[in-house]
């Protein structure tokens, strides 16, 4: 596997033993290239910590120096957000063509990262179909390691897409279909299970499954966020976390909305190498409804928290126009990138 950083830094280590002095972002940030994460310029060489601290605290959630060209990585965050790809149909079959690939990609301004995507995109296309449509997927592997499509949901064991099941692994150059019906109804996703798990995962095999009721649901601006995170040194910890991939991608660009308007939000966890992921909103409240297999919501809360594959439906909508702030309400987490606004206009 081919180093993009070699120094080899943990992340926690640091902000571990950093503690007591408030500084261990700061201090993060002087020892592996992501300097332009949190809006400073690169400092001169043997600036004191303290006065990285203070610059860093003057910074006030400014997001990252610089942003991601789109056109380089061949996807944007923005678009991503309301892109569902519903397939082919054929002979009433929903078909779809996946490829999974080798991609170098730029996750923060000036971070790259050496990616497995669907595609060519991270996260992989946002699959929709409708309860009890028969789904088709030709899977492709493009790479030079062994990958495979797992979709959650109900289906038979030979198309569970894990290792010595079925076709089981699907090796590089080589092909197969995936064949099953859409159920149950409500928010899923699908990934690589080929082992290692956590690194075929954490390297962008992923993507969000749409099962649609029978009768739909009302009508409303619909978002997919994917939340994620890189290990760009490859310890086992992320030193970069977004939605959508792209670190601070709605900070700069806000999301755009209508007041009073219903806003759905599509929301899969798929980080790896932490335990649990989370959303807040500030100045509002969503209606939850867990996995979206149930048509009324469990909550009305303005904070989620998921574990790894957990995802679930949000509904909302913004009684006053202005820019609200969204993030993981995890503070290491929305400092590393995953943060960003809502603008709402009439």
């Amino acid at each position: 596997m081919r180093k993009l950083w070699e120094n080899k830094v943990s992340r926690r280590r640091l902000i571990g033993g950093a503690a007591a002095t408030g500084a261990a972002l700061p201090v993060l940030h002087g020892l592996v290239p992501h300097e332009g994460l949190h809006g400073q310029e690169a400092e001169a060489a043997g600036e004191h910590i303290a006065e990285r601290h203070a610059a860093h605290r003057g910074a006030g959630h400014i997001g990252g120096v610089g942003s991601v060209d789109a056109r380089t990585n061949g996807f944007d965050p923005h678009e991503i957000l309301r892109d569902f790809d519903e397939g082919t149909l054929r002979g009433g079959v929903r078909e779809w063509e996946i490829v999974a690939e080798e991609k170098e990609i730029e996750v923060a301004p000036g971070v790259r990262y050496a990616a497995w995507a669907y595609n060519g995109r991270v996260p992989g296309p946002t699959l929709r179909a409708r309860e009890g449509d028969r789904l088709r997927i030709r899977f492709t592997n493009g790479s030079s390691h062994p990958h495979t499509m797992h979709f959650h949901g109900i289906h038979r064991a030979a198309e569970d897409g894990v290792p010595r099941i079925g076709p089981g692994n699907i090796l590089p150059g080589e092909s197969t279909v995936y064949d099953f019906d859409a159920t149950p109804f409500g928010l899923h996703l699908y990934h690589c299970h080929s082992t290692p798990l956590a690194e075929h995962i954490a390297k962008g095999l992923y993507g969000a499954f749409v099962i649609d009721p029978k009768d739909g649901r009302p009508p409303a601006d619909e978002l997919v966020m994917v939340m994620n995170g890189f290990d760009t040194n490859f310890d086992r910890s992320n030193e970069v976390y977004g939605v959508n991939t792209v670190a601070f991608a709605y900070m700069d660009e806000p999301i755009r909305v209508k007041r009073d308007e219903l806003v759905r939000i599509y929301l899969v966890n798929v980080l790896e190498f932490d335990f649990v992921n989370s959303f807040h909103i500030h100045a509002n409240f969503f209606d939850y409804f867990p996995t979206g297999t149930r048509l009324e919501p469990r909550d009305f809360t303005d904070t989620v928290v998921l574990g790894q594959g957990e995802r679930g439906i949000l509904e909302l909508r913004f009684p006053y126009p202005g820019k609200y702030m969204f993030h993981a309400h995890v503070s290491e987490f929305a400092e590393l990138g995953w943060m960003g606004f809502f603008e709402v206009t009439d």
